[in-house]
This record gives C-alpha cells, structure tokens and sequence, in this order.
C-alpha cells in the first residue's frame, strides 16, 4: 500500500470505487446499449477488479439500476441549479426545454436501455418498475413546482401529464435521429397550448 492510499479513508475510497462503477455503467450503457454492457467491461472501464466490483454490485441487474438512478439524482440536482435562472417572461416556453432536456440526456437513454431489456427479463422488471415509478412521480411534481400551479385546479394533472408524455416520446425520436428542429418547434406550439389552457396559481 503507497503512502498516498494509506492516508484516503478506507470509506471514501469505497464511496470513490462504487462511484466510478456506476459512472461507467452509464457510459456502457449509453454507448454500448444492454447486451453491450457486461459486468466485465464495466470493471474495465472503471478501472476496478472484478472481485470488488461484485463486492458492491453482485449482480448486472444491481448495477445498472443503480447506476441509472445515481444518474437520475444527479440530473435532477442540476436541473434545480437550472431553474434558478428561470426568467418570468416565457417561463412555460423555459420549463419545456428544461423538462425536454430531461429526455435527450444520458440518463434517458441509459434507462431507455433498461426498459427495453426488462419488457423480457422479470428478474430486472422487478427492479426497473418501482424505480421508472419513483421518477415518473418525482418528475410530474418537479414540472408542477416549476410550471408554479396547483394541479387539482382545472385540467392542471392532465395537462403536466400530456407534457411529460409529450417530451418523452420527442425524446424516443431524438435517439434513432438529430430532430432538434422539429423538437423546438413542437414544443414552442405545445408552450403556446399550456399558456391558454393552464389554470394558473
């Protein structure tokens, strides 16, 4: 052991070791897609061994899920440093694009991957459903927050609802092609929607 290792906590190199692990399970996932993403080149990627990379996920099913939702906290955390900046004027247009960003991230395409796999794989439907649900939930409440309404006034739920709808199915046709155009052209009539119809606060 160098002098160096010695001094790191046995704890922080821990957190550091399993942080590296789920960073690269992402990176695998994105660019390799499921069947790509073995529990081998993970380790190699992340530079760790495969002993202790069984050690904090036992499994691919483990990993990968945990590494999503890692991906997910962390998307979430810089989305709210995101909207801080938010201007008043526009500001529907402004929480479309945060929102649709949601769904042209890796994390999107990385869960993507896993939602594909799990449509015939129960053992990781098991993990994936509670954690899709989990999000779903916490990103309806997050665009209620960020739109500033009450969704039990008028047709609030079903009008968040129809947008993250909306922003996930332009993010499944971002991954098979670049329609950015489109996408800002289908969110600007969207915004111009939700500014009619919204029950505002």
């Amino acid at each position: 052991m160098t002098e160096t290792t010695s001094r790191i906590p046995q704890g922080e190199r821990s957190r550091a070791m399993r942080l590296r692990l789920l960073e690269a399970t992402v990176d695998c996932l994105v660019e390799l897609g499921w069947s790509g993403t073995t529990t081998t080149v993970v380790s190699q990627r992340a530079g760790v061994s495969r002993g202790a990379q069984l050690h904090h996920f036992p499994s691919k099913q483990a990993l990968v899920v945990a590494a999503v939702e890692h991906l997910a906290e962390r998307r979430r955390d810089e989305l709210r440093r995101r909207a801080e900046g938010l201007p008043e004027q526009d500001r529907i247009r402004g929480v479309l694009e945060l929102l649709a960003g949601q769904f042209v991230s890796p994390v999107f395409f990385a869960a993507l991957e896993l939602w594909v796999a799990a449509r015939t794989d129960a053992e990781l439907r098991e993990l994936v459903g509670p954690l899709e649900r989990r999000i779903g939930r916490e990103t309806h409440v997050y665009a209620v927050e960020l739109l500033g309404i009450d969704e039990a006034r008028g047709d609030n739920r079903q009008l968040v609802q129809a947008t993250l709808d909306l922003v996930r199915g332009l993010g499944l046709a971002a991954s098979l092609t670049d329609d950015a155009k489109r996408r800002e052209a289908v969110l600007d009539s969207w915004a111009e929607v939700l500014g009619r119809e919204l029950v505002m606060s």
